[in-house]
């Protein structure tokens, strides 16, 4: 059994997508992370937040984790490498990117931060916004010429920082990458399906 803890339009929406992709049954729980969370939620994730799994008893936090574990273990889905792949390195530096450098580095824009990047792991927001658009000008998704469960992460990141909090500059590569990702069928329903849940939270109409 495969149950996965979520809150709508939060950082656990990419994982959300990725399960849509990987196309198999998950019992969803909602985790008010805006409001009041059960202490007893610690038990699952240390600091109360999303996305979490547990998948037959096995309980997995983080993106990138969580894709990890998932993707290996539904390989049919062909969203992650498998170990000697030429292409898993550019996967899990992609992968393990979104949530070090790229998620940190939108956060600390939204907020309005003035920081010295020497000072931070996630270094400078403009450095991002090359690597990124870098990437993206060379390939079609972000580890190459698949789709695989990175592009989960980092296009729900890229629509998130580009449509809602408006910090990501708005480039073409930015545009042509997302509209190739809102194409995809397993897209459209994730969407659909966190705006009903977003709706039932109160957070839209």
């Amino acid at each position: 059994m495969l149950r996965f803890y979520h809150a709508p339009w939060s950082r656990s929406s990419g994982i959300l997508w990725l399960l849509e992709e990987l196309a198999v049954s998950y019992e969803l729980v909602t985790i008010d992370i805006r409001g009041s969370v059960p202490e007893s939620y610690r038990d699952i994730q240390p600091n109360k937040k999303v996305p979490a799994v547990d998948v037959d008893g096995t309980i997995v936090t983080e993106r990138a984790a969580i894709c990890l574990y998932l993707g290996e273990r539904f390989p049919e889905a062909g969203l992650v490498p498998a170990p000697g792949d030429s292409s898993r390195a550019a996967f899990l530096s992609a992968l393990i990117y979104a949530d070090s450098v790229f998620d940190p580095a939108v956060a600390a824009r939204a907020q309005g931060w003035t920081y010295e990047p020497n000072n931070f792991s996630f270094g400078a927001f403009d450095d991002m916004v090359r690597h990124v658009d870098r990437l993206l000008s060379t390939r079609p998704y972000i580890a190459g010429g698949a789709f695989s469960a990175a592009d989960t992460q980092f296009g729900s990141g890229i629509h998130y920082a580009l449509d809602v909090l408006k910090v990501l500059p708005d480039r073409p590569v930015f545009r042509a990458y997302l509209q190739r990702l809102t194409e995809r069928p397993a897209f459209q329903r994730f969407m659909a399906r966190d705006l009903e849940l977003a709706k039932a939270a109160g957070m839209a109409t």
